[in-house]
Formats: C-alpha cells, structure tokens, sequence
C-alpha cells in the first residue's frame, strides 16, 4: 500500500472533504487573553501561595490559628477573625493570606476584559444583537462584581 502526499492542500482522492471552520479575528484575540490571561493567573496563585506559605509575608490570621476558624460560616469568620467583607481585602493585600486574592481577582475579571475586546468589533461590524449582549454583559458582571448588590448571607 502506497501513501500518497498532498501538496496542493486539497483533499487527496478518496479521502473525504474536511471541514473548515472561520473564526472571527475578535474571538481568537478574546481567547488568547482567556489563554495568557488564565496561565498568568494561575501563576499569580503559585507565586502568592508560596508567598504565604514560606512566611515570606506576614499574616493577617496565622497559619497555626486557621484551625478554629475552618468550621465557621464565612460571616462568622469574618466577625471573629476582624476580617473586612467586599472589596475590603484590598487593604490586605500586604499580608500573606490576602495575596493570593488578587489571582483571583484578575481570573475573575478576565472575562468583561475580553468582552471589551469583543465590543468593539461587533459595533464595527454593526452587529447591533451581539453589541447588546456584550453591553449587557459588561454591565451584569460589573454590577455583580462591585458588591452594590447584597444579597444572600455573605
């Protein structure tokens, strides 16, 4: 049995047509930052992990301590351990245990910073059904993130 080499990129006889898939410039540009934007997250979690771990920074609440705090609802351990609530633990950030939060952070706002990168194209394109959905997005999840809405018991 011979192998026969395609060199005009078209199918070789005999073997079925495959499919091509177009994707759009804007969607490749919005995975990539998922993609980079995930990995550089995740790094930021190793690195502040460690951070804390080693004892490189100090803690809010010592390592030796979390022990009484681990079978607490989070509003009970916010009370007892004097730990502020929302975007409060921006002010943390220079203890070990708060750290690690800005990984989370920045994993958590990926996603309307690549709805930005998709407005934009869609508006060009005047693609007004996509432009409302991302618009709407951006909003929901800002709104969501900022902590103006208080519901349940966190």
């Amino acid at each position: 049995m011979s192998t026969q080499l395609n060199t005009n990129n078209g199918p070789v006889k005999g073997e079925p047509k495959k499919p091509t898939v177009e994707v759009a410039p804007e969607q490749i540009k919005y995975a990539n930052l998922l993609l980079y934007g995930g990995w550089a997250g995740i790094f930021t979690l190793l690195v502040t992990f460690a951070l804390y771990m080693t004892g490189i920074m100090p803690s809010y609440v010592e390592p030796s301590q979390m022990q009484y705090y681990w079978t607490m609802k989070a509003s009970e351990y916010l009370a007892a351990a004097n730990v502020p609530h929302g975007w409060g633990w921006l002010k943390m950030v220079g203890f070990g245990d708060f750290l690690p939060l800005v990984g989370i952070a920045w994993l958590g706002i990926l996603t309307i910073l690549g709805y930005f990168i998709l407005l934009p194209a869609y508006m060009k394109k005047k693609d007004n059904i996509y432009t409302t959905i991302v618009v709407l997005e951006i909003l929901v999840l800002t709104l969501a993130a900022s902590g103006i809405l208080k519901v349940g018991g966190h």
